[in-house]
């Protein structure tokens, strides 16, 4: 029996009391699983026992096996802390190779917060936005927080949400927010123009974590006159820094099928 193949089916067998986990049930037994996997229970039970020794599984009484959260927590923990560590070194290069403002956000209900910065004296921006919140339709980091969010879950983000104008180009509803967004996704970054306020422009990525959810947005933020005409050379260095903040997080492009 080789290494992998058993490393296969312990894998299948974390998956499958994860999907009886996605259904409502808290786990299951031997049998359960094994019925799951239209396996032998014995062979299941070694793949149980394994999983549950790797930490990955928990097993109650009458071998009831359930998921580790503990696994998940320590990791959205380590998450969290690379995040904030890793981020600044991000902030620092894309900085560093643009000449402009950069920021890393974090959406927070219908806001976005900034959690970390980067502002060049060159920029001439002026004031911190740390911890500061903003809406997120028109804010910089907004639309790349939304990114792999459906329609209907911006659509409940924003409900009873007044769309008040805070510069030229503010998104006039929902839907207006929801254009600009696929706009964004088949361009692969955003752009803000003059929507947070007058005379400010911005580009925007999302960073993903090891489980491929949005956790932050990584900002350039200028002068629309500086930065608008630099746009390709920002965003080369955006997307690039971005995929390795992302990779610090452990995530993982997904493979192109075969």
């Amino acid at each position: 029996m080789s290494k992998t193949s058993s490393m296969g089916r312990g894998i299948m067998a974390v998956l499958a009391v994860g999907s009886r986990n996605a259904r409502g049930l808290a786990g299951g037994t031997v049998a359960d699983i094994a019925a799951d996997l239209g396996k032998d229970r014995s062979q299941v039970s070694r793949s149980l026992r394994t999983a549950e020794q790797e930490g990955f599984l928990a097993r109650g009484d009458h071998r009831f096996y359930t998921l580790d959260w503990s696994l998940l927590t320590d990791a959205q923990l380590l998450t969290e802390q690379r995040l904030q560590s890793d981020g600044l070194t991000a902030l620092e290069g894309l900085a560093g190779e643009t000449d402009e403002g950069c920021f890393l956000g974090v959406l927070s209900g219908e806001s976005t917060v900034t959690i970390g910065e980067r502002v060049p004296a060159s920029s001439n921006m002026v004031g911190s936005w740390l911890g500061r919140p903003y809406p997120a339709f028109c804010s910089d980091a907004g639309q790349a927080l939304l990114w792999e969010a459906s329609d209907a879950e911006i659509r409940t983000v924003f409900s009873g949400v007044a769309f008040v104008r805070h510069g030229p180009n503010t998104p006039h509803n929902v839907e207006d927010f929801l254009s600009r967004l696929r706009g964004a996704r088949e361009r692969g970054y955003s752009i803000v123009d003059e929507e947070a306020e007058p005379g400010l422009y911005s580009l925007a990525v999302p960073i993903r974590d090891f489980k491929g959810d949005v956790v932050a947005a990584l900002q350039v933020v200028g002068a629309k006159t500086r930065l608008e005409p630099r746009r390709e050379l920002c965003a080369t260095a955006l997307l690039s820094w971005g995929k390795w903040l992302e990779s610090t997080l452990g995530y993982a492009l997904p493979q192109n099928p075969r």
